[in-house]
């Protein structure tokens, strides 16, 4: 990692602490943004009538426009930059928004939403991509934080759609005022993020590589982290209700207990690294998060489970984080490239992952199937020494 005085890509005028803000506050649109999104689903499902397996259909889109525009990010990010490309997915990301509350039919929403998941999974390579170069020209960690912001926004998100619609906003209206600070937020920061210079790599670099070395098993450790993540979203509440027996207006709390603990691990993330380093952060987040599905999937009261949830939380929290720095500082590799391939992988296993513990859960039952992702966790610590970068 850089050091506090001029490096590659630099400007005479380079100002770290605005650059920190900026591609904070572009964290912030994204997630705002991506988070309207949960409180239309149902909104969509009622108003054109979806049966569960149409919808099933539809939420697959989501992840398929995300899956086939990240490994395409990192070419576009080696030749224009990653300032350009956040901006340019981020305003498309926004202006899709109200469109998917809009939508006539199903076939509509599928394409819509498939636009939205492009847009979306471009936006958060370029963006990572920006974030790796503002922390390489610091003289300090700040990744965890950028994705602290991320965490806050996209409860804020959530908070203020339905606090829009509950106030009797049209979908589209709610979704369409939620974009507009999106693209406030957008277009006011572009001019304080890093140029296309500090995303151009060294020797060997490339616009678009299959991933392998040290980037393939970073992809994996981010694999194995998101499908930990879309577990306790898809099946947490799952298991709350019915092997414990919360109310089901309760069950939900599970994910936001994680959802807390992720962004308070995130937003004290950067200080801890500092001081423990990057391969002792995820060994000791790894051994925590193995510790909180083992509490959540072995004891039988509702109580350990949520406590589970929230080590979960707290133990992976700073996982992504460290995983997107260690891809970026991967020698000979343009950042982009490393952060497309990283993000693809991490993206799969948030997508298939749920899935699979569906299928494993129907053979031996979904605590077993939740102690297995628990076991998976170790992995984060024994391979702990790849977020050295």
């Amino acid at each position: 990692m850089a050091g506090p005085g001029p490096s590659r890509g630099m400007t005479p005028d380079f100002d770290p602490r605005a650059a920190r803000r900026a591609i904070r506050l572009v964290f912030l649109a994204n997630a705002i943004t991506f988070a309207t999104w949960a409180p239309l689903v149902p909104l969509m499902r009622d108003r054109l009538v979806l049966s569960e397996a149409m919808l099933g259909l539809v939420l697959l889109s989501l992840g398929l426009g995300g899956i086939l525009a990240m490994p395409l990010t990192g070419g576009l990010v080696a030749r224009f930059g990653s300032r350009a490309v956040s901006l340019v997915a981020g305003l498309a990301f926004a202006l899709v928004l109200p469109f998917l509350a809009m939508a006539p039919n199903a076939g509509v929403l599928a394409g819509t939403v498939f636009l939205f998941g492009a847009a979306g999974g471009m936006m958060d390579v370029s963006m990572n991509a920006q974030a790796v170069a503002v922390e390489a020209r610091g003289s300090r960690p700040v990744m965890s934080s950028i994705h602290g912001v991320w965490s806050l926004g996209g409860l804020l998100g959530v908070a203020v759609a339905a606090g829009l619609l509950r106030a009797g906003l049209p979908p589209s209206a709610a979704a369409a005022l939620i974009a507009a600070v999106a693209l406030v937020l957008l277009m006011t920061q572009g001019r304080a993020l890093l140029g296309p210079e500090a995303d151009r790599p060294g020797k060997g670099g490339h616009g678009f590589a299959l991933p392998r070395g040290p980037v393939l098993g970073i992809g994996l450790l981010a694999l194995v982290a998101f499908l930990a993540e879309g577990s306790v979203l898809d099946w947490g509440g799952i298991l709350l209700h019915e092997a414990r027996g919360m109310a089901l207006t309760l069950a939900g709390s599970g994910y936001a207990a994680f959802s807390l603990a992720m962004a308070a691990a995130r937003l004290s993330g950067d200080a801890m690294t500092r001081r423990f380093g990057a391969t002792a952060m995820l060994r000791g987040g790894g051994a925590l998060a193995a510790l909180g599905f083992a509490m959540a999937s072995l004891l039988p009261w509702s109580g350990t489970t949520m406590a589970g949830f929230l080590l979960v939380g707290f133990g992976l929290g700073n996982a992504v984080p460290l995983l997107i720095s260690a891809a970026g500082r991967q020698p000979g590799v343009a950042p982009g490239t490393a952060l497309a391939a990283v993000a693809t992988l991490g993206y799969s296993g948030l997508l298939a992952g749920p899935a699979a513990i569906g299928f494993a859960a129907e053979i031996i039952g979904l605590e077993a199937a939740l102690a297995g992702v628990g076991a998976l966790m170790l992995l984060l610590v024994a391979r702990a020494g790849l977020a050295r970068g």
